[in-house]
């Protein structure tokens, strides 16, 4: 499932084949191409995990194949060069543009299976460097001890043997990523890449070209679907996504494959699908801002984390991870929360969970003095980090009525506020509250809200 996918280029029908024969025997997935035409057209096809490059063919050298890609969009991946007459002028401007190795023809087939093996590796960690940069000490496995834990440990282990598509819920900073990198780490694809890609940190208008890569001539970027290819691609706040990359990604989920932006030929999809969001994505969807095929495509195994202060006993022992965390990672000094402080904190509503858990670890040992932290440096750090209460909404809303009608009167309420404020135009409405045109007319309807009428009118 994650077996690593390699690109012979070689226009020595005997030396492609053979080695071919040899690195299929190793596990390895192998596409050939006999020249720089069909190699572009592999590559377009399918991103390889590796290429095996030979420098001399007839249509173009293998030299300029690998400028023409490194210029491009850079190298996708480790290039390895292939040739019976190298210099050391080849081998020089070879490694100048990129590639990774020059091996010299005859090859030595145990030459060339070491060097594969320790090209992939060294891909695979430069890789997991990169994404852990903000994970210096990543968890392992979620931390607590408490019944509901254990449950939600068992229940993602149980997840990870399988390949289905997973969606997380639950509200902000109760671990979503924790969880995801857990049953990657537990599944059949922890060898290959684990991709996360914060889908709010994404402009909309690129939301696609960074999902899904594009094309132009023989120039191929490759997305975030291709570059977890094998392995797991992680998708925070799934609800903050475009609608039509939404479309763009129930049709891949369904298909099989997608198209690149300005690609016409299908790319096959070998990656599992984990999304979490804090969103009722029901309420997004009777809202117009969700597509219910993607909801249905991504809901088949559906967990939901609790907030904190739903399984408080766990607190301490968060406490105490976070604290060697920072000392470990940031060189900062222990400190030990007295009983005190704990039972306080253990009895803390935590309304930004483990997320404010951590900071106020963090915060705890930069700024505090002392072995100690006591209950009254709590209470303050506590104070100084409460959030600021929300305005109290315009008209109350009787809590005696059925759902949907208090969900309708809130709605209609919203809209027309919001409608206010937008001076009556309908396109900055829609903007503003994240819905398609076409459904935010058909909802103001619906709530009896005449969208050619100015709010003065009212």
């Amino acid at each position: 499932m994650s077996t690593a996918h390699i690109l012979v280029v070689d226009d020595e029908p005997d030396i492609r084949d053979l080695v071919k024969e040899i690195l299929e025997d190793e596990g390895y997935e192998v596409s050939i191409a006999e020249n720089g035409a069909s190699a572009r057209e592999a590559r377009r096809a399918r991103r390889p995990d590796l290429i095996l490059l030979d420098i001399w063919m007839p249509d173009i050298d293998g030299i300029s194949l690998l400028k023409e890609w490194a210029e491009a969009d850079g190298l996708p991946c480790p290039v390895i060069m292939m040739s019976g007459h190298g210099t050391v002028e080849t081998a020089v401007e070879a490694t100048r543009l990129g590639a990774w190795d020059f091996i010299e023809k005859p090859l030595s087939m145990a030459k060339l299976l070491l060097t594969v093996e320790r090209a992939l590796e060294a891909d695979k960690l430069a890789r997991e460097n990169q994404g852990l940069r903000r994970h210096a000490r990543p968890v392992t496995e979620p931390v607590g001890r408490s019944e509901v834990i254990q449950r939600l440990r068992a229940q993602a282990g149980r997840i990870a043997s399988h390949d289905a598509p997973v969606l997380i819920a639950g509200e902000p900073g109760t671990g979503k990523e924790i969880y995801a990198r857990y049953i990657h780490a537990q599944s059949p694809r922890r060898a290959g890449p684990f991709v996360d890609v914060g889908v709010g940190s994404i402009a909309r208008e690129n939301s696609a070209l960074e999902l899904f890569g594009s094309e132009d001539g023989d120039r191929v970027h490759y997305g975030r679907l291709e570059q977890a290819s094998g392995g797991t691609l992680f998708l925070d706040e799934l609800a903050d996504m475009a609608l039509e990359t939404q479309a763009k990604l129930a049709g891949a989920l369904e298909n099989g494959s997608f198209l690149r932006v300005g690609g016409k030929e299908p790319v096959q999809v070998n990656v599992r699908i984990i999304a979490a969001t804090h969103r009722d994505l029901e309420a997004e969807i009777a809202a117009g801002r969700f597509r219910e095929d993607l909801y249905y495509h991504l809901n088949v195994l559906p967990i939901r984390l609790p907030p904190l202060r739903e399984h408080p006993e766990d607190v301490p022992e968060l406490l105490t991870y976070y604290v060697n965390y920072f000392v470990d990672q940031e060189n900062l000094p222990y400190r030990n929360f007295t009983m005190a402080a704990r039972n306080r904190l253990r009895n803390y509503g935590w309304p930004g969970n483990i997320r404010e858990l951590k900071n106020l670890v963090q915060r705890l040992l930069i700024l505090g003095g002392g072995e100690e932290i006591a209950l009254e440096e709590v209470e303050s750090a506590i104070s100084h980090s409460a959030p600021a209460r929300p305005r109290e909404p315009v008209g109350a809303i009787p809590l005696d009525l059925p759902l949907r009608e208090a969900r309708e009167q809130f709605e209609r309420a919203y809209l027309t506020q919001q409608f206010k404020e937008c001076d009556g135009n309908v396109a900055r409405l829609a903007e503003k509250v994240g819905m398609e045109r076409t459904n935010l007319y058909r909802k103001l309807r619906a709530l009896g809200i005449d969208p050619k009428r100015t709010p003065e009118d009212d």
